[in-house]
């Protein structure tokens, strides 16, 4: 009996757009190599991207205290 064809799911470099194979043995996924993963932790280090978020309200110093009290 044959074995089922697997198939490879192939994703683009975030840093360069190389198609890269998706598999355990690509330990640089999604990222084709170790210098594009350096490249876009540089990024992230030089705050180039950002992640919004909604602020939550904060405490005002009674309410704070009220609840370590």
């Amino acid at each position: 009996m044959a074995e089922p064809e697997q198939t490879c799911l192939s994703v683009k470099c975030p840093t360069c757009g190389t198609s890269v194979i998706w598999k355990p043995e690509n330990t640089f996924r999604p990222f084709c190599s170790q210098r594009c993963k350096l490249t876009d932790l540089g990024g992230w280090a030089d705050e180039e991207y950002t992640v919004t978020a909604q602020e939550e309200g904060l405490l005002e110093i009674s309410e704070f205290e009220c609840i370590y009290r």
